[in-house]
């Protein structure tokens, strides 16, 4: 990747605000946002993680019953 095509990657993330900076003189330090990333995961991963619970809740039900 060229020094360009990486400085508009980055200044894309840091506008999403899944990056922070730190300018220190001439130098600009790139880092990670982890709570906008996790929120973005827990997200994703909510909407499966509800199936496996409900089917969780069923079988304990179904074994219950038995």
């Amino acid at each position: 990747m060229t020094r360009q095509a990486v400085s508009k990657h980055l200044a894309i993330l840091e506008e999403a605000n899944l990056v922070a900076t730190v300018k220190r003189g001439r130098e600009k330090l790139h880092y990670l946002n982890p709570v906008p990333i996790a929120e973005i995961a827990n997200r994703w991963i909510r909407k499966f993680e509800r199936h496996r619970v409900d089917a969780f809740v069923d079988l304990k039900k179904q074994l219950e019953s038995e």
